[in-house]
């Protein structure tokens, strides 16, 4: 059961009302934590994909994220050239990876042509395969932090990508929002904690190891239910040497039923 439960997910609070409504649902507490916060590459991230797209005439779109598809749309709002950036993705085939990055992409009035069925990288390049694409061309903006295993996926499928850093990550530096999330954890009351991306565990332990050392605070994890929305985040959990269950949907409700799944079992 989940009722009564401390369960804290490394999203902030506008980021996390789906997970808040799930756990407050079932009776529980909700701790969304700010872990990382997006450094914007400036307004010159539009002219250099606007360019890109205009000199290598890309056949396809690749959105990783929401906050990629917010970030490019809102700086070409701000610099007066929304109309020639709707127009320039619109002019390829666009792929989500997810529904909430194609609820963005929709929301700028984008039509999305395909959604993985697994919500991942490995989901794309399935999609790319089914589509015998050999030798189109693709774009993908996205994080400075990403690893270069899409990149690496779907040139081994034989396309030609692109890839534009749009932003950085960086460790959230006003931790004041975790102050009543790290009292409870210095007690042992903290019950569970979803992390939704490596970025986001990274930043964790930045963030945590100013009031423990790691090895403490490896400990004390290890007695808490921890959740990884994917294998990426999964894989980087076990760099820190921390044991984890991946959610078999990545996306927050998917994670929420692998929190849930072990405390009912």
């Amino acid at each position: 059961m989940i009722e009564g439960k401390n369960i804290a997910i490394t999203r902030s609070k506008d980021d996390s009302q789906e997970f808040i409504d799930l756990i407050t649902k079932e009776k529980g507490n909700p701790f969304p934590l700010p872990t990382i916060e997006l450094v914007s590459k400036g307004e010159k991230i539009v002219d250099e994909f606007l360019t890109a797209l205009r000199e290598d005439n890309h056949d396809y779109s690749v959105f990783m994220s929401s906050k990629a598809v917010s970030l490019l749309f809102d700086t070409a709002k701000k610099i007066g050239k929304f109309e020639e950036l709707q127009l320039a993705v619109a002019n390829t085939i666009v792929i989500a990876v997810g529904p909430k990055t194609k609820t963005v992409l929709e929301n700028e009035n984008i039509k999305v042509a395909y959604v993985p069925k697994r919500y991942s990288s490995v989901g794309i390049g399935e999609v790319f395969t089914k589509l015998n694409a050999v030798g189109k061309k693709v774009i993908v903006p996205r994080s400075g932090a990403s690893t270069p295993f899409l990149k690496d996926l779907l040139e081994k499928i034989g396309l030609r990508i692109t890839e534009l850093h749009l932003y950085d990550v960086c460790a959230f530096r006003d931790t004041s929002q975790w102050n009543v999330f790290r009292e409870l954890f210095s007690q042992n009351k903290v019950d569970g904690i979803i992390f939704t991306s490596a970025s986001s565990v990274r930043a964790f332990f930045e963030i945590m190891e100013k009031d423990h050392d790691r090895t403490e605070l490896i400990d004390m994890l290890q007695k808490i239910a921890i959740i990884s929305i994917g294998p990426f985040t999964s894989d980087e959990l076990k760099k820190f040497n921390v044991e984890n269950v991946i959610a078999d949907v990545h996306t927050v409700s998917g994670a929420f039923d692998a929190v849930r799944n072990i405390f009912v079992s």
